[in-house]
This record gives C-alpha cells, sequence and structure tokens, in this order.
C-alpha cells in the first residue's frame, strides 16, 4: 500500500492519522513479516489490522544458482500462479531482474516467456515482494543487497502500468525505500500512449527493446511492431531530454544472419541519430523450437565498435546465468504452471 492507502486504513479503523507513517516504517525501513511485530503500536490496533491484513511477504518456492554466482528465484502470486525472478552480483553492484507478468502478451518470437502465453498480471503486491524477498534472503546470508531493479522479467511491464508505476512509486518515495528512481529501469517493446505516461509521471530509467530497426523486420520479429512502430517511439523519446542523469538504452538483441550485418548498423545510427541514447547489445540464448542462430563474437565487436564510431554509445552485455535458464530471453513458468494445474 501507499502512505495514502495506509492512510485510508487508518480512517477506516477509526485509528490515528500518523499510525500510517509508523505502519510503512515497519513494512518498507524494517521489512517486518508479521502485523504484532508493530510495536510503537497499541494491543488494540494491532488486532484491528490483523483481523482485516497481512504483510503480504512470500517466500520463493525454489532457488537455483549459478556458476557465475547468479540466483533465479521461482515465487508462488497472490492468484496462485508462479513467476521468476533473477538476482545478478557484479562486485559492489547487485541487480534484481523483476517479472511483472505471468508470461506475456508480446509474443516477440526469440523469447521464452512469449511462448508461454499470457495467464495475468502481478499486483503490485507481487512486485514488490519479489524485491521484498530477496533482500530479506541476502541480509540473512550476508550478500551484496539490492542496489539496482530492472522491470525486465516475465511480462511487458508497460502492460501492467498501473501497477508497476505503483511499485516505483513505494521503492522511490521518503515513506517507501527511499530508493533514487536513477536505480529502476523499467523495460518495454514500446507501449506508446503507457509510455509517455512513464516518462510524465516516472523518473525512473527506461529501456526499450528495438532489435532491428528495419520496420519489416521488427515486425516478424516482434509482433507488437505493427502497433508500435520503433520509428514513433524515438520520436516520442527525442521530445524529453536525456542528457542528465535518466537514461534510455535501446536492447538488441542478435541473431546470426538476421540483424547482425553492416546495413544493420547503419540503420540503426541513422534511427538513433539526434538522440542521447546507449545501446546494449544481447547474445542471444537458444529457445527450443526457435530456428534463429547465434551470433559470432567478432561480428558482435564489429557492430559494437561501428556503432560507437558513429556517435551512438554501445556495449556488449555480459551473458549470466545461461546454465539455469536465467538468462535474457528463457525465463518461463510454463511447466510449473502445467504442473500445478
Amino acid at each position: 500500500m501507499t502512505l495514502k492507502e495506509l492512510q485510508d486504513v487508518c480512517l477506516q479503523l477509526s485509528m490515528p492519522k500518523f499510525t500510517a507513517k509508523q505502519m510503512a516504517q515497519w513494512i518498507y525501513e524494517k521489512h517486518i513479516h508479521e502485523i504484532n511485530e508493530m510495536t510503537n503500536l497499541s494491543k488494540a490496533n494491532r488486532e484491528k489490522l490483523d483481523s482485516l491484513y497481512c504483510i503480504g511477504c512470500l517466500a520463493p518456492l525454489e532457488i537455483s544458482k549459478s556458476k557465475d554466482g547468479t540466483v533465479k528465484y521461482l515465487f508462488p502470486t497472490e492468484d496462485g500462479q508462479m513467476i521468476e525472478t533473477v538476482y545478478i552480483p557484479d562486485g559492489d553492484r547487485a541487480t534484481l531482474c523483476v517479472s511483472c507478468q505471468v508470461g506475456c502478451k508480446m509474443n516477440c518470437i526469440f523469447c521464452q516467456t512469449g511462448k508461454q502465453g499470457w495467464h495475468g498480471n502481478l499486483t503490485t503486491k507481487d512486485i514488490l515482494n519479489q524485491i521484498y524477498a530477496v533482500d530479506q534472503i541476502l541480509m540473512e546470508e550476508g550478500g551484496t543487497l539490492l542496489s539496482n531493479v530492472v522491470y525486465m522479467g516475465q511480462g511487458e511491464p508497460l502492460d501492467n502500468f498501473d501497477n508497476v508505476l505503483k511499485s516505483t512509486e513505494i521503492l522511490t518515495a521518503d515513506y517507501g525505500w527511499a530508493w533514487s528512481p536513477r536505480r529502476i529501469t523499467v523495460s518495454t517493446v514500446g507501449l506508446k500512449t503507457q509510455m509517455k505516461r512513464l516518462l510524465d509521471e516516472s523518473e525512473c530509467h527506461v529501456a526499450v527493446s528495438l532489435h532491428t530497426p528495419i520496420h519489416e523486420q521488427r515486425q516478424q520479429l516482434m509482433p507488437a511492431e505493427k502497433q508500435y512502430a520503433i520509428a514513433d517511439i524515438i520520436e516520442l523519446l527525442k521530445q524529453y531530454d536525456w542528457s542528465h542523469q535518466r537514461r534510455v538504452t535501446f536492447e538488441y538483441t542478435m541473431f546470426g544472419g538476421i540483424n547482425d550485418s553492416p546495413l544493420h548498423a547503419r540503420e540503426l545510427v541513422k534511427l538513433l541519430r539526434g538522440l542521447y541514447c546507449r545501446v546494449n547489445l544481447i547474445r542471444w540464448h537458444r529457445v527450443p523450437d526457435v530456428e534463429l542462430n547465434e551470433v559470432k563474437a567478432e561480428t558482435m565487436e564489429h557492430f559494437c565498435n561501428y556503432l560507437n564510431n558513429h556517435g551512438i554509445t554501445s556495449t556488449i552485455r555480459a551473458s549470466r546465468g545461461q546454465d539455469i535458464w536465467a538468462a535474457c530471453g528463457l525465463l518461463s513458468t510454463k511447466k510449473q504452471l502445467n504442473q500445478n494445474a
């Protein structure tokens, strides 16, 4: 709940309005698991709350650890489904890749999550629980605590806009986690109306799944291009100032012989010219029943160098967690959902 919602609870239960701030502190700062732990609330008020509400923190059902230190968690959702979350430690930086939907509607042909189909939106609680629970595990284990959160797990974040935006509000609000919005990145294939709202109502970083600068080819790889053309998305982004701390990044998964040619590099430079941005080049990881090829390392390096030499900051993202199916595009709970059914 937001502070306003906690205040509404206090009004409903005839509790002092200031109690809402005490509740928020217990939940978001002290990470309690039970209402009875709110020891500066009267016993009567705790009993009122406990009869109607719970903290809602759920532990992961399974934990998978990669040889490179990446950890994948399988979490239950509020409606009894399951989603995957990935923890990526890197020195003093630790990123959590959170999910926002069970499956995905976008059906990008190279993504395992899309093959699962769409089974519903996560609630704000489901989204925040991934962060809440993993941070608790890290504190208990003495691991590197979370420094960043990326909405790049299962699902299209802007297709679950209200719950995603509410979760980022709680993460950044003074009454909540009090994080800087620069610690949060929201990814999208480019849902234009929702993206404009995100740009206007949030200060979080934005990552756009691009994957090819050619309209017809992007339609084949990403059906969303038919409704949300990447050229229109970039025109929208150019209306905002990206020269300060806020950042827009383009995710570009490379497929051998498909989108890795000099022509693609030139068209990408044309498309992004005039926009202060970064391009992340990502190695594709094989997905069952998808006939795409992995790209050669030297091809990626040439592509990256061309972009950098032509004014587009570009990096090659290191692949993490591939051995536990935690790398980009590999998340899916289809098997677990089928077993549950």
